[in-house]
């Protein structure tokens, strides 16, 4: 008897600690047919630069985000995004990320279903040459950006606006680039019970 009830408040202990683990939502993998039709390059020349950033679904079901950086007519910039749609963030959610990438810095970037221009949230991404890596990134981390530029009466991510994320390439340092991503999730926290 004695055991039998000690055995049940050990399983009441347990289940608290299991529920207040954060939990991880699949946002982006590679892994269907069509994962493609879900991203888009986007570069400098829709600024009259000349760099050059594509993006493949390779054999191993990941996304390559390469090209070449170039700063000639003012450019500097490639991007890949996933095209919009409802990505259902909440407040408190971090974005986290499997990557390997070439060593530069990446931006991390949240786009918002809003008509202002060139406008995202951004977080720095440091790659380690050839190594797989997990970013994590708040999303009260994000900072306001139009055109590269911080804008910080724009406020905090409001994250049922997000729409779009993506990786930007933007460090001053023509050549060539390439990055990896196996997959992008959510990671929640659990709703204290």
């Amino acid at each position: 008897m004695k055991l039998a009830y000690l055995s049940g408040c050990l399983a009441l202990l347990m289940v608290p600690a299991a529920m207040a683990e954060d939990t991880l939502i699949p946002l982006f993998d590679f892994t269907e047919a069509d994962a493609a039709k879900q991203w888009q390059a986007v570069n400098d020349g829709v600024m009259g630069g000349v760099s050059e950033g594509k993006f493949k679904i390779t054999d191993a079901k990941t996304m390559e985000f390469f090209g070449t950086l170039s700063l000639a007519n003012n450019g500097g910039f490639a991007s890949v995004r996933s095209k919009a749609r409802k990505l259902d963030l909440e407040k408190g959610d971090t974005l986290v990320a499997k990557l390997k990438g070439d060593g530069r810095e990446y931006t991390l970037n949240l786009y918002p279903n809003r008509s202002r221009t060139a406008f995202s949230y951004r977080a720095t991404v440091q790659t380690k040459k050839d190594e797989w890596i997990e970013v994590k990134v708040p999303l009260d981390e994000f900072e306001a950006t139009s055109f590269g530029r911080v804008v910080r009466e724009a406020g905090a991510v409001k994250p049922e606006e997000v729409s779009s994320v993506g990786f930007l390439l933007g460090d001053k340092k023509a050549g060539p680039f390439k990055m990896e991503i196996e997959w992008i999730k959510v990671e929640r926290a659990a709703s204290p019970e």
